[in-house]
């Protein structure tokens, strides 16, 4: 019992900082309604290590890590400076259009990287089980960084994240903004990418917001909850993989994902009570 638990203890911190880091995210993201940011930018951090790989670096060396950095900086840097007043191409259609090509080119380039299909298999199940705590430590300063900047700009963020048709600042202002804002999302992503996989990413980013806020609409609340749920879905796949010898981020979005539907069904039942 004591091994497991001194085992699992490494997996279970990062799942801890992960689950709060990206639930925050997901806040924003379902709020400005751009769901797929996230899997698009995760795969651009994916198809930038394989560029680093392609080069010659080894995997999990920090030179890879600063080659997917600098890509993912640039793509979302230039998403970040084409906000517009009036968006002559919908954000989602830019947002598709780069995932698009991220996954393409990944997979021209996984046929010319030694075992390139089995990397692509990773990036997309990551493996959060055989996390090391240098990793969980790296990311604990990562997030700390992160949090401290968007508590200095929370203001602004919230407003630009609920403008739904004008702007909350001038043009030039917002850019700034836009530009903190997902150069901070950036490094997060790069981060988490190798260590949960592209797929369980996008559930912790979205599921458990979704899941808050089909019963409060409050920030804190929804932030607060997001992050509970999320640490709990984590922890319990967590489990059940250790437990079953079973493939950890799959076993975590399942969980995750049917938890969103049930709920669903749950907030639907409760309002035809309260209607009855």
């Amino acid at each position: 019992m004591i091994e497991n638990i001194i085992f699992l203890a490494a997996p279970i911190t990062i799942s801890v900082l992960l689950a709060g880091i990206l639930s925050y995210f997901g806040n924003h993201i379902l709020t400005r309604g751009i769901i797929f940011i996230d899997i698009a930018l995760a795969q651009i951090a994916a198809l930038g290590t394989m560029i680093g790989l392609l080069a010659g670096l080894a995997e999990g060396s920090t030179g890879v890590e600063l080659v997917s950095l600098i890509f993912t900086l640039i793509v979302i840097s230039i998403f970040a400076l084409t906000k517009f007043e009036k968006q002559a191409i919908p954000q989602e259609a830019i947002i598709g259009i780069i995932y698009g090509l991220g996954l393409g080119l990944a997979m021209l380039l996984a046929d010319k990287i030694p075992g390139g299909s089995n990397y692509i298999t990773k990036t997309i199940t990551g493996n959060i089980l055989w996390v090391t705590w240098s990793d969980v430590i790296s990311s604990a300063i990562l997030i700390a960084i992160v949090a401290v900047i968007h508590f200095i700009f929370r203001k602004q963020f919230i407003a630009i994240s609920e403008s739904k048709e004008n702007l909350p600042f001038s043009i030039g202002r917002v850019r700034i903004y836009e530009l903190i804002f997902y150069i901070t999302f950036g490094f997060v992503v790069v981060k988490a990418v190798p260590i949960a996989g592209i797929f369980l990413i996008f559930v912790l980013l979205i599921a458990p917001t979704a899941i808050a806020t089909l019963f409060t609409q409050k920030w804190v609340n929804r932030f607060a909850w997001s992050w509970v749920i999320g640490i709990l879905g984590s922890i319990i796949g967590i489990y059940f993989s250790y437990d079953l010898n079973i493939s950890n981020g799959p076993a975590i979005v399942t969980l995750l994902g049917v938890t969103v539907f049930v709920l669903a069904f749950v907030k639907i039942a409760m309002g035809k009570v309260k209607e009855a």
